[in-house]
């Protein structure tokens, strides 16, 4: 490593417990959207980031959260423990970070993506949730850092509705980032099971679908709602909200192999 990555290392410009050892991991989340299927305002999904927030702070890890736009992240409600529904008022992470103010607080200003440099971290891992579907999918910036990133060789997470991103990322050559590759994302099924909770449909494609069209790669998914992720090669990628923290453990064993 050179010295001018050494020093980048050791500036504060990441959240966390780390020296100038530590591993540097960027999470990105989507920033808030309004869905054009139901009206709701959609965000990122809560147990996506948190679970694997905490996964990273345990190992010791410095961690810095980004979004495309910059500027507040807000969580899906249906993610949020507090909601009325009580979909996820199991998550006591999400809870125990909602009612954290040095933790929740750091999604009030997140780090514009443009505006972070690359190689100043070891792993990304991209946050899913209901906005992805419409603020991932075709942004073509996001698709050059991931593909970028990819590309350096390092371990590159992407986990439930954030993996739409892989359905159109291109490398250097022109290829298809998960050509050869076997991943995951939200499954069909699983949107069956969210669109009859909901009693309507809820997203504008299905990742599992559009995924099964693609030649020469291997979409692959367990059980609805399992928790789930596969690493191939540097690539991680996880199945849904409950696979957030199995696939940042994956991403702790590739750091520390």
């Amino acid at each position: 490593m050179s010295n001018s990555i050494k020093e980048l290392i050791g500036k504060e410009t990441s959240h966390g417990e780390g020296s100038e050892k530590a591993k540097k991991v960027l999470i990105i989340a989507a920033n808030p959207s309004v869905s054009q299927m139901t009206g709701w305002p959609i965000g990122a999904w809560a147990a996506e980031l948190t679970h694997p927030y905490f996964e990273f702070q345990q190992a010791g890890y410095e961690i810095t959260i980004a979004s495309p736009d910059g500027g507040k992240v807000v969580f899906d409600g249906f993610s949020d423990p507090r909601d009325e529904s009580g979909y996820s008022a199991s998550d006591l992470v999400s809870m125990g970070f909602i009612n954290t103010p040095s933790l929740i607080g750091l999604l009030d200003d997140t780090q514009k993506l443009s505006n972070v440099n690359p190689t100043d971290f070891d792993a990304i891992f991209l946050v899913g949730g209901q906005s992805p579907m419409y603020t991932y999918k075709g942004n073509e910036a996001l698709m050059d850092f991931v593909s970028n990133f990819y590309e350096s060789g390092k371990p590159t997470a992407v986990v439930c509705h954030a993996t739409c991103i892989l359905l159109d990322t291109t490398l250097s050559d022109g290829s298809k980032l998960v050509e050869g590759k076997t991943w995951t994302g939200f499954a069909d099924g699983e949107e069956q099971v969210a669109d009859q909770f909901v009693g309507q449909k809820i997203q504008p494609f299905w990742i599992e679908s559009e995924a099964r069209k693609m030649d020469n790669t291997t979409f692959q998914v367990k059980a609805p709602f399992t928790a789930y992720a596969i690493k191939d090669g540097n690539l991680i990628t996880g199945q849904q909200q409950n696979s957030g923290g199995v696939a940042a453990e994956l991403v702790i064993e590739a750091l520390e192999g």
